[in-house]
C-alpha cells in the first residue's frame, strides 16, 4: 500500500487543478472549495459536474449539520480506473494493478530474464494485464496510465533505455510506443532504482526530502532524491554507483567492460560467483541470501565486506548532497542486518559529523513492493495531471 502524494498547493483553474486538492482522499463541500481556491460556486459546481461525469470524484455522506441543511461532501474516487505497474529486473518480472491512490489489487510475478529481449517483455506485460483486469471488473479501456521500471539507464523524457549494459537489444527501443498499441494511456519509464526511490519515499519516509536509495541486487545502483524531487541527471544517468571505482577492485572485470567497478565485487551476482564452487555454482543474488541466512560464515563474510565497498562509495555521496536517509533495497537487502552494517560501519566512520548527525542508514521499508509503488505513482501522477483531465474533457 502506498500514499500518492499530492501538491500542496496545487492551481485550480482548471477541473484538473481542482482535482489535485481531492488527491489527499479527504472529503470536502462545494462551499469549502469555492472559500480555499477563492473561485465562484458557480465555477466550482461546473467542475465538481465535470470530475463527477468523469468518475473521478463522488458525493459521500453529508457534512455534520451546523444547524442548517448539511452540505453534501465529496471525495477522490480511487476505483474510478486503474493503473498498471510493472517492474522489469535483470532476473524477474511483475506487473500489478493499482487503483487511482496506489493501492495493490492484483499482481502476476515471474523469474524472467531482461535479456531474452524487449518484444517478449512487453507482450507478457499486456498479456498480464489482460490476465489480470478481468478479475477485477475492468478491461484495458480502463486502464489510466502505466508506469514500468526497467534495470538500466533511461532517457525518461522519451521512455527508450539508452545503452543499457545487462539489457541486450533494448537500446533505444520505443517502450511506450509498444505498450500504446494495446493501451490508450501515459507510459511513463524509468530506471528501476529510481522508480524504487519514489516508492520508498511515497510510503516510508514521510517529511524526508534528501534520500538515496541504494538496490543491490544483480547489479548496484542508486536513486537520488534532493529537495523532495528525483534527479535523473542531464541524461538519464544520475546515481550510477555501481560503476564507480573502488581501489580493492582495480584488476576485477566488471560486465560494463571496465574494470574495478563496485559492481564486479560487491553485487549479488559478484558475490554469488565468488560463492560458487565446480559441485555448487551460484547463479542469483537469492542464492547467496539463502547461504547468509543458514548461516554460512563465507557468505555472511562476504556480505559484510559488500556493505564496507558500497559504504565506501557512499561516504563521498554523503559528502556532496548530505542526504538525512540512506535506505538500502534489492535482492541482497533480504540479509540486510549483514549488508546494512557494513554500510553503516564505513559511512559513520569516514563522514564529517555533520553530515552523519542525523543520517538513518536502514533497509527498504517497502521492500519487495518498492519498484511497484513507486512505477504506480509515475503512471497516476500522469493519468490525473490537470493536461490529461483537460484534454479527457474535450479542452
Amino acid at each position: 500500500m502506498t500514499a500518492i502524494i499530492a501538491p500542496s498547493e496545487p492551481p485550480a483553474s482548471s477541473a484538473g487543478g481542482l482535482l489535485q486538492l481531492f488527491r489527499d482522499g479527504a472529503p470536502r463541500t462545494r462551499a469549502h472549495l469555492a472559500q480555499v481556491t477563492g473561485l465562484s460556486r458557480p465555477t466550482v459546481a461546473q467542475r465538481i459536474d465535470q470530475l463527477i461525469e468523469l468518475g473521478l470524484i463522488a458525493p459521500v455522506a453529508d457534512a455534520a449539520s451546523t444547524g442548517g441543511r448539511p452540505s453534501a461532501q465529496l471525495a477522490f474516487n480511487p476505483r474510478a480506473r486503474v493503473v498498471l505497474a510493472a517492474d522489469l529486473g535483470a532476473l524477474h518480472a511483475r506487473v500489478a494493478v493499482t487503483d487511482l491512490r496506489g493501492e495493490l489489487l492484483a499482481e502476476i510475478s515471474t523469474p524472467r530474464e531482461i535479456s531474452s529481449g524487449p518484444e517478449a517483455a512487453i507482450s507478457w506485460i499486456l498479456d498480464s494485464a489482460e490476465e489480470l483486469l478481468p478479475g477485477l471488473g475492468y478491461d484495458l479501456s480502463h486502464v489510466a496510465g502505466v508506469g514500468i521500471g526497467v534495470p538500466g539507464p533511461v532517457e525518461f523524457s522519451t521512455g527508450r533505455p539508452i545503452n543499457p549494459p545487462i539489457m541486450p537489444g533494448w537500446d533505444r527501443f520505443d517502450i511506450p510506443s509498444a505498450i500504446r498499441s494495446r493501451i490508450d494511456a501515459p507510459v511513463l519509464v524509468d530506471n528501476d532504482v529510481n522508480i524504487m526511490a519514489l516508492g520508498e519515499l511515497a510510503t516510508a519516509w514521510n517529511g524526508v526530502t534528501d534520500l538515496i536509495f541504494v538496490k543491490v541486487a544483480s547489479g548496484i545502483g542508486a536513486g537520488i532524491v534532493s529537495g523532495g524531487s528525483l534527479r535523473r541527471g542531464a541524461n538519464g544517468a544520475a546515481g550510477d554507483i555501481g560503476h564507480i571505482a573502488l581501489a580493492r577492485a582495480a584488476d576485477t572485470p566488471c560486465p560494463c567492460g571496465n574494470r574495478g567497478c563496485l559492481e564486479a565485487v560487491a553485487s549479488g551476482r559478484a558475490l554469488a560467483r565468488a560463492l560458487s564452487t565446480p559441485e555448487a555454482p551460484l547463479h542469483r543474488p537469492s542464492a547467496v541470501v539463502a547461504l547468509a541466512k543458514a548461516g554460512d560464515v563465507h557468505a555472511i563474510q562476504l556480505i559484510r565486506q559488500a556493505g564496507r565497498d558500497i559504504g565506501e562509495v557512499l561516504t563521498a555521496c554523503v559528502s556532496i548532497m548530505n542526504p538525512s536517509a540512506i535506505v538500502i533495497g534489492g535482492t541482497m537487502a533480504q540479509a540486510a542486518e549483514h549488508l546494512v552494517a557494513g554500510v553503516r560501519e564505513v559511512v559513520y566512520a569516514r563522514s564529517i559529523p555533520l553530515s552523519t548527525e542525523q543520517l538513518t542508514i536502514a533497509p527498504s521499508l517497502a521492500a519487495g513492493n518498492a519498484a511497484i509503488y513507486g512505477a504506480a505513482q509515475l503512471a497516476i501522477d500522469a493519468a490525473l495531471a490537470p493536461e490529461r483531465i483537460a484534454a479527457a474533457l474535450g479542452g
